[in-house]
């Protein structure tokens, strides 16, 4: 099986850190799971065509990606890394929005 087809069987933050065998927190993974996966793929994604195509390089890539994205969230916490759209607005911000009477009228 290729490197390729060995991650698309991982589904947790767990299976790909067991994975790439990098020791981790296991309190850090339950609350950041899916902002170091996020973050995970945003590094793949910067990566992009700078990726080895030998696997045991393009392993060794993603490994140090990994531990980049799992090490974000050791040093920070999700709300200042601000992986997802949620945490970019501004938290205690007014928001406005504007309804006309035709709309709440029945």
């Amino acid at each position: 099986m290729s490197f390729i087809e060995e991650l698309e069987d991982l589904e947790s933050a767990e299976d790909f850190l067991q994975y790439f065998n990098l020791d981790y927190d296991q309190p850090v993974v339950h609350v950041n799971r899916l902002h170091i996966l996020q973050r995970f793929h945003d590094y793949l994604q910067k990566a992009g065509d700078s990726m080895p195509e030998e696997e045991t390089a393009m392993k060794a890539v993603y490994c140090k990606l990994l531990q980049r994205a799992y090490q974000d969230f050791v040093e920070s916490d999700a709300q200042t890394e601000k992986v997802f759209k949620v945490f970019n607005s501004g938290i205690g911000e007014a928001q406005t929005a504007f309804v006309s009477l035709s709309e709440i009228k029945t």
